[in-house]
């Protein structure tokens, strides 16, 4: 019997907001930030394409537990719209495939067209998206000259804002989105061209938000390498935000510590009454009397918690 391998990095625990720079992968940024942090185990919490920057929030440790929260969170964009270019990928990236005159196009118009994007829609997810087919990402299936049917899915966009509008042969429009997982960017810009029938592509993507993390919260991989020179990963654990930090947005359940007990070790538990308006499947975020993340519960039929995702205790 082979002797276990032993894991690489020390088990820090916590999240990392990363503004993502343009030109490199997701898996890229997160690898340079594990390497950077020296972080034993490290998981992304939703990609962002080569070209796009921004908010990129990074799980280290216990966090990535909880990093399906993240990728269920709402997302936040500013993005620049190219009209007259349509592109095989629906980005500055992809092949010209048709192009035409966006010079009649005006601002009115084009407030006038994102108003039938608002709310909650269905969308065609692009060939050059992540989604798998048959355990293949489309991406790979596209660049290998295979399309296939694609079902539509419902979204939400909550805000679809028009910041600034240039006029000409090829138009440009600044706009802000606020959507809901699943939402792409990309494909908002190529609908909004066929309706406005110039066709259109993503020339520039920012991510602002993700679920409560905004760019405000955010440090660079330039920033990250700078604090790091001559020191240790451990130097940088002032950056990391809270495990709990990405499931802000849940109801806060303070457990005294003789139930806590009980919820550490996988148990369902009684949950105190003044907690008890949770509604049967609602997820909710466990503290130990104000004290530590103890982890996520699930309200069950009869009232009681029962544990989704726990945090080890340290040794």
């Amino acid at each position: 019997m082979g002797r276990r391998r032993r894991q690489r990095g020390r088990p820090v625990t916590g999240i990392l907001v990363l503004n993502k720079p343009a030109g490199i992968t997701s898996n890229d940024a997160l690898q340079r930030v594990k390497y950077l942090m020296y972080a034993a185990k490290a998981g992304h919490t939703g990609s962002l394409d080569p070209m796009a920057t921004g908010v990129l929030p990074i799980c280290l440790g216990e966090a990535t537990k909880f990093t399906q929260f993240l990728l269920d969170a709402d997302k936040r964009y500013r993005s620049t719209f190219r009209f007259g270019i349509s592109t095989r990928t629906g980005d500055a990236e992809g092949e010209v495939v048709e192009e035409s005159s966006a010079a009649e196009l005006t601002a009115s118009q084009v407030e006038q067209a994102l108003e039938t994007f608002r709310g909650e829609i269905e969308q065609v997810p692009s060939m050059y998206s992540a989604l798998k087919k048959d355990g293949k990402p489309l991406y790979k299936l596209a660049r290998e000259g295979v399309e296939v049917e694609r079902e539509p899915r419902p979204v939400t966009i909550h805000r679809f804002e028009l910041l600034d509008f240039r006029p000409g042969e090829r138009a440009e429009a600044d706009v802000e989105i606020h959507c809901s997982k699943g939402t792409y960017v990309r494909t908002l810009a190529e609908d909004l061209g066929e309706v406005l029938g110039c066709g259109a592509h993503v020339s520039a993507l920012h991510r602002t938000g993700a679920g409560s993390f905004t760019g405000e919260d955010a440090v660079t991989l330039e920033q990250l390498e700078k604090l790091r020179e001559g020191k240790r990963g451990e130097d940088l654990d002032f950056l990391l935000k809270p495990v709990n930090a990405a499931v802000a947005h849940l109801m806060a359940v303070n457990l005294p510590d003789s139930i806590a007990w009980y919820f550490r070790r996988g148990q369902p538990v009684v949950a105190p009454k003044a907690y008890r308006e949770a509604g049967e499947g609602d997820i909710v975020r466990i503290f130990e009397s104000d004290g530590p993340f103890l982890g996520v519960g699930e309200v069950l039929e009869d009232g009681m918690l029962a544990p989704r995702r726990l945090m080890v205790e340290p040794d």
